[in-house]
Parts: C-alpha cells; structure tokens; sequence
C-alpha cells in the first residue's frame, strides 16, 4: 500500500488535532490537581492560578481527612455505589430480560408504562411521603431503592438483549432450560459490555449521589461524600487565607473535588473497552 504526500499531510493534521484536544482535556484536571497542592503564598504569587507548583503540600488533604465527617461519609458513599450498584444491576437485568421477549403477555403496555416515567414523574412532594411511609428516611436505602432501576438504563440493556441470536435461546430450552439458566449461563456472559456500561452509569451516579441526601437523609453519620464535601466548602468560606497556616479556600475546593472524583477515574480505565463496546451495540442493534 502506497502513502502519498496529502495521506501524510491529512495524517499528520489529525494526529496535530487529536493531541490539542488531549491537551484540552487534561489541563481542568491538571489545573485541579495542581491547585489542590500548592501552597497559598504560590496561589498568590500567581494571580490564584498555578499549572505546575514549584512546591508541594498536602495540608488540604490533611485538613479533610482530619474532620470527623469525611471518612465516615467516604463509607456510606462506597457502600451506595457498591451494594447501591449490584441492586440496580440485577434488577435491570432483570426487567430488562424479560421485556425482551416477545413471548411475554402484555409486554408493550408495559413497555409503555416504563417509558411514560421517562415523561412524568409522581412529583416531589408525593415521593417525599412515600419514602417516609415506607419507613427509609435517614437510611442509606434511600439512596438506593428510589432510583433502583433507571428507564434510560432499561432500554439500552433490553437492546441489547433483543440483538442476541434468537437460536441460542431455543436450543438452551430444548436442553431443557429454564429462563433464570439461560439468563445466568448465557444472556450474563454475552452481555458483559452492556452490563459494565449500565453498571458504570449507575455506579457513577450513585457515587455523587446528592439530591436523594438533602431530602431523605438528616443524620450527620449517613451523610454521603458530597453532602460533607459540600458543607466543608462553605465552612470554608468563614476561613481567614491570610497565611500559610490556614488551608485556603481555593486549595480546599480543589482537594475536595479530586477526592470525589478520584474513585471513578481509577476505575473507568479499565471499563473502558467495555462502556465503548456497550455503547455501540446498544445503539445499533434491536
């Protein structure tokens, strides 16, 4: 195969593109990371903006992680995205399987009724009561049962699951299968990309969970991450930054953020592959 001068030129262009949006792309969190350890007599000296810190410091951490609250909201937000996630999966999963069988009796009134929660929703006042009637204010359940199954999430696994082939299915029952087999031993392992996507968006939301908490939640001790990070900012507020001594505001705001950020940006390289593929074959097929 011959490269001529305008494939080399096009090339070179688009490799040129593709690194300034790289660049582009990194330099908030470089900006966020660098801020959140520069001294403040630094952040003054720069006019409140540093990329590359001639000296380091890790007393915003510090000064987060010696308050009483972060690390117990640091549980309550791990144990939502962990137990939080594994729930909305498997009844994702779940739902999802079935309405995608055709032979399911009344599946588009059902379908239907789904899709209409994308449209309307009981309001807040009426989910406010029943959450209370079902006894789950100031518990972590209601961080997670209130949002268990996502419509959006539904239909992109119940795509997906509609785009394997039918044949598989029929010749599990011939063996003698039954559906929950079938799910478990065939569906789940075809499905990895859909699953670590749906599982992805879930895990991120349940993550910074934060409306959910100032509605539901009054007890300091099951406060989520966001909920403390976001009271330690405007605590932070009365701080006097005059000197070294004291952790600035900036430096704080900027702690707290790589801090609640950090969880998903270890994970979402390796799921990567997985969320793109499950992207595409959940738009793709059905």
């Amino acid at each position: 195969m011959v490269i001529n001068r305008g494939d080399r030129i096009s090339g070179a262009a688009i490799n040129l593109i593709l690194v300034l949006v790289g660049v582009v792309s990194l330099f908030p969190l470089l900006f966020v990371v660098s801020m959140s350890l520069t001294p403040y007599s630094e952040v003054i000296k720069n006019g409140g903006f540093v990329v590359i810190p001639k000296s380091v410091t890790f007393e915003a951490y510090k000064y987060l992680f010696q308050t009483k609250e972060l690390p117990q909201s640091m549980l309550v937000s791990l144990f939502t995205a962990t137990v939080g996630t594994a729930i909305n999966l498997i009844l994702t999963m779940l739902g999802a399987y079935s309405l995608s069988r055709r032979t399911l009796h009344g599946r588009k009134v059902i379908l239907l009724m789904i899709v209409f929660t994308m449209l309307f929703n009981g309001g807040l006042v009426p989910t406010y009561l029943l959450i209370q009637s079902l006894g789950m204010l100031n518990t972590v359940w209601a961080l997670i049962i209130p949002s268990a199954v996502a419509t959006y999430n539904l239909l992109i696994m119940k795509t997906f699951f509609e785009g394997l082939p039918e044949e598989l299915f029929e010749s599990a029952r011939i063996d003698g299968a039954g559906e929950l087999t079938v799910l478990i031993r065939i569906v789940v392992p075809l499905s990895i990309p859909s699953l670590m996507t749906v599982g992805l968006f879930y895990a991120v939301a349940n993550w910074n969970s934060f409306f959910s908490a100032v509605l539901y939640i009054s007890d300091p001790n099951l406060n989520p991450l966001q909920i403390v990070v976001r009271k330690l900012l405007l605590l932070s507020n009365s701080v006097d930054n005059a000197t070294d001594d004291v952790v600035p505001t900036p430096t704080l705001q900027m702690a707290s953020v790589i801090i609640a950020s950090l969880p998903v940006l270890v994970v979402y390289p390796f799921i990567q592959k997985y969320f793109t593929k499950g992207v595409l074959i959940g738009a793709i097929k059905g």
